[in-house]
């Protein structure tokens, strides 16, 4: 592995969790018309955030190791984690979840392609 590759590996999850908040937040806020502080309560905000970057790290490590069905451990571990959470208002937390992982998919695929064409 030559430094370029590693620089881009860090620099990509840097990426992922420096910008997933904000996108996530970004998006939500515009779907349901309002901000997400007013949505849910400042505990939930940031234990989604802890849970949120936990979920960017594995998401992005087994896209990295070609590890695509390892993802539905991802789902499957933040159901249980979060089940309280989810009941009180489904849309939101499976909103927050579907754009958190299609945003981590989309960096790992764009740093798979930046590494194989190097």
């Amino acid at each position: 592995m030559n430094l370029i590759t590693v620089a881009i590996l860090v620099g990509g999850y840097l990426v992922l969790l420096g910008t997933s908040g904000i996108v996530v937040n970004y998006i939500l806020s515009k779907i349901s018309g309002e901000p997400i502080s007013q949505k849910i309560g400042k505990e939930a905000r940031d234990t989604g955030f802890v849970i949120g970057k936990c979920e960017n790290l594995l998401i992005l490590t087994f896209m990295l190791l070609d590890a695509y069905t390892a993802l539905a451990l991802v789902f499957a571990a933040k159901t249980i984690v979060r089940k309280e959470d989810m009941s009180k208002n489904t849309l939101f937390f499976l909103a927050g979840t579907m754009i958190n992982v299609t945003y981590s998919i989309m960096i790992g695929l764009v740093i798979k392609l930046l590494i194989e064409f190097i």
